[in-house]
């Protein structure tokens, strides 16, 4: 993957308590994207996870999940992947069908509560 600081836009920002990320994409750190949507998708709340707890957080303050999927055939693989990532109670999530700019089959962003 190229490196971060080359790219236009902050990868995690705080706001009024908010802690919002990037986009994630499933691209592995040898810059490999993995096959099907399952794995994608593990793959991105790997990187989603880490990026968390970068800031002091988890997946458990995530409030606000917004999803671009590259193909709506790939909504309920994708949205069982999903729920194993997740507690309750959920982030309120949208999901979109997109093109995608990247050979990926999805994109997440997210927004987590920061902890006091």
């Amino acid at each position: 993957m190229s490196d971060a600081s080359s790219w236009p836009f902050s990868l995690v920002r705080r706001a009024g308590g908010l802690v919002f990320l990037s986009g994630e994409v499933p691209v592995a750190d040898d810059g490999s994207i993995p096959e099907g949507i399952t794995a994608q998708t593990d793959l991105v709340f790997k990187h989603i996870s880490e990026t968390l707890a970068g800031e002091g957080l988890s997946l458990d303050d995530v409030v606000s999940c917004m999803v671009h999927l590259a193909d709506k055939a790939d909504f309920a693989e994708y949205n069982a992947a999903y729920r194993r990532h997740f507690k309750d109670p959920l982030p309120v999530r949208t999901t979109v069908q997109a093109q995608m700019i990247a050979d990926v089959r999805l994109e997440v962003t997210v927004v987590a509560a920061a902890r006091i």
